[in-house]
Formats: C-alpha cells, sequence, structure tokens
C-alpha cells in the first residue's frame, strides 16, 4: 500500500490518517482526517485533535465556528468541536475521552 493513497488509513501509535464523516444537524459531511492524541495525566482523559482537509461541505457544516460534531471513522465515533480555520481552509478539531480512532488498549500508569 502506497503511504500516499488518500483511500487508506493507517494508524501509528495514537494516530489517525483518513476517510471519516462528520455529523452535525441531521446532515452527514465525508472529511478527509488527520487526528493524533494523548494520555493527560494531570486530568486523566485522553485529549485528540487534528485538522479536517478543505471543502466546501465542511466549511457549510462548520458555519461561525466551535461547531460540535460526531466524528466516524471506520474505528469508532467520538463527539469533538470544530473551531476556526486556517489559512488553507482545514477546519482544527479536538475532543476529549474515546477517540474517533483506534489507541492502544493500555494508557498509561501514573507512578
Amino acid at each position: 500500500m502506497d503511504a500516499h493513497d488518500h483511500d487508506a488509513h493507517d494508524h501509528d501509535d495514537e494516530e489517525f490518517r483518513g476517510d471519516g464523516t462528520l455529523v452535525a444537524g441531521g446532515r452527514e459531511v465525508p472529511a478527509r482526517l488527520r487526528l493524533r492524541g494523548y494520555f493527560q495525566p494531570i486530568d486523566g482523559r485522553f485529549h485528540w485533535y487534528g485538522r479536517v482537509e478543505a471543502s466546501q461541505d465542511v466549511t457549510e457544516l462548520a458555519g461561525k465556528g466551535n461547531q460540535r460534531v460526531l466524528v466516524r471513522t471506520a474505528d469508532g465515533e467520538a463527539e469533538g468541536v470544530l473551531s476556526d480555520p486556517d489559512t488553507w481552509n482545514r477546519y482544527r478539531i479536538s475532543g476529549t475521552g474515546r477517540p474517533p480512532f483506534a489507541v492502544e488498549a493500555d494508557l498509561p500508569t501514573l507512578d
């Protein structure tokens, strides 16, 4: 599989690159996602974040920013927030708790 194949997704530790769906207000929008996350020992939660590739459908779904969405991938789903776009019209997305992508089953322990 070519690493640049846009129809494939791969997992590298707590990272996801691939296709997904954003759902808000009864509307489902296909999206290319680049997500990653980490366990934050201070609050004991998993924090995930990333970018959604630019598309007119994503822009319309995002509205004026800070839009709550359900993020679906082949590995799962999670609620997140779309915030303002960057210079290239890619929207930042973030959430806490179980992410919409596979992560290691064993979270770090506090010693």
